[in-house]
Order: C-alpha cells, then structure tokens, then sequence
C-alpha cells in the first residue's frame, strides 16, 4: 500500500521571516491606504493604480500584477464578487456597496499576502455584522496556527466560529495556502473541516489565512473574465486575510501592523461545534 504523500511545507529562517515581515508590512500599510480611500465615486483602477505606486514607491514589487495573466495590483471585489476582481475604470463605488481589496507584495524575493473588506458609506446591518464575523473567524482560524497544531485546526476554528454566529454561506474550493518565495504555495488551507488533520505545524512555516464567506448561499459562479468568482445568489460576500508565521512564542502576524497583539480570541472562546450548516 501506498501512503498518500503530504504536501511540502517551505521552511523559512528566522532572517527569511523578517523579510516576510518586510513585505508583509508593505503590504498592511497600502491596505490602510486603501482603507482609507474607499468613498463613494472612486473607481477601483483608481485604487488599483494607488496601491502599485505606494507598493513600487517603498521597494516592492506587486505579487499579482501578471500573475497567470491577472492585470491588476489588487484584486478589487464589490458586493457579490467573492474573490478576483479584475480592477476597471468603469467600477464605480457607490454608497452601500462593500469592496473586498485583496493586496500581495514582493520585497526581496518574499512575499506578504492579505485581504480586507470595507465598507462604502453606510452599509445594511446585515452586511456590517457579515463583515465583522468573517473578519473574527480569521483571527480564531490565525490563534489556532500554533507549533504541533494540525493544518485542518486552522480550518476548523474559522468554521466553527462561522457557524456559531448564524446562518452564512461558507465558500468552498477557495481558501489559504502555503506562502513564501511564492506568494501561492502547498498546502491548501480550506476554510472548514474538522480538526486534527492535516500536516503538524513547525516554527518556520508561514501561511496565509483567508476566510470568504457570504451573506446568502455558499455556492459560486465564475465570470466570464476568467477571473472573477461571485456569490450565486448575488448577495454580498465578505473575504479577510492575513499572512502568519508559525512561531516557539506561537502565530506571528505578518501583515497585519502590530503583528496581532491584542487581536486573538482568548482561549476557549472558539466554539468547538456549530448547530447550523450552509445554505
């Protein structure tokens, strides 16, 4: 009998991560530019083009613009759009809408990957609570990213927290991944799944976490850019992420501006086991 070969997992040094850190740190800084560009009447090329000079100004390179052919710095997704979006100056935010603006960097060789979802203008109760949940199963999938931890605890502590706070959509087929001298790197991180499976976690590993959850049902369409993948109802969809590094002192934040700090759910707050299931 054969056994089914695990996924390599790029170790990094504790230098190598500090590059990361770099490239991680330019990556959350445009982030918050962004952040705080988004307002109705923006396009977002026009986001797109900020992002590539504040990238390209600070020593970096853009880790998607010509990735397999992708146009953009960023991916810009609006209101059904999951993940994707091909940056266009016909995108015209307008009030009520929410924009998912996925960044990637390249500073010396290594990559920083991360997602936020923002809102534009005054958005539906509804819609700001999906942001908010999506946004707290990141951090519970990134506390769970600890040294002798298994890959699918991450997975199932973004699904369980998910679940624990009603009834959402839950994407499947798109999820996080191995990151480093390639920003997309083995093994696939889903975003649900039970625990205790999986590759056991060392210090020097660093992954990205990016849970995409959506305000209706979990199934997806791609557009026929290629490209962009919405929600198949056509309600809204919320997608944060972050690049971490495994360490002895436990999940190292990357691209985030403190590294997390303050930022994990205390211990035993994740719920274990969700009543509800996906639409």
């Amino acid at each position: 009998m054969f056994r089914r070969r695990r996924p390599a997992i790029q170790m990094k040094t504790a230098e190598q991560i500090e590059l990361m850190r770099a490239a991680g740190l330019l990556v959350g800084r445009t982030l918050e530019l962004l952040r705080e560009a988004v307002k109705p009447g923006i396009t977002t090329l026009d986001l797109d083009a900020l992002a590539e000079r504040h990238i390209r100004d600070n020593g970096g390179v853009p880790s998607f613009k010509g990735y397999h052919g992708f146009t953009g710095t960023i991916c810009a997704s609006v209101n059904e759009e999951i993940v994707h979006g091909i940056p266009r100056a016909g995108k015209v935010l307008r009030d009520g809408d929410v924009i998912s603006i996925d960044c990637g960097a390249i500073v010396e060789g290594w990559h920083g990957d991360a997602a936020v979802t923002v809102p534009v203008g005054e958005i539906t109760e509804a819609e700001q609570r999906l942001l908010e949940v999506t946004e707290a199963s990141l951090w519970h999938g990134l506390a769970a990213g600890k040294a002798g931890a298994h890959l699918t605890d991450m997975s199932h502590a973004v699904e369980a927290y998910i679940r624990s706070q009603g009834r959402y959509g839950i994407v499947e087929g798109y999820g996080g991944h191995g990151i480093g001298t390639e920003m997309h790197m083995d093994p696939l991180i889903p975003n649900h799944g039970a625990p205790g499976h999986g590759p056991v976690l060392e210090v020097g590993m660093c992954f990205a976490v990016e849970p995409m959850v959506n305000l209706g049902t979990k199934e997806t369409l791609e557009l026929d850019d290629g490209w962009t993948v919405v929600t198949a109802d056509g309600r809204s969809s919320a997608h944060f992420e972050h690049t971490f590094a495994v360490t002895a002192d436990g999940p190292r934040v990357l691209t985030a501006l403190d590294e997390g700090r303050g930022r994990f759910p205390k211990a035993g707050s994740a719920p274990q086991n969700g009543s509800d299931s996906s639409s």
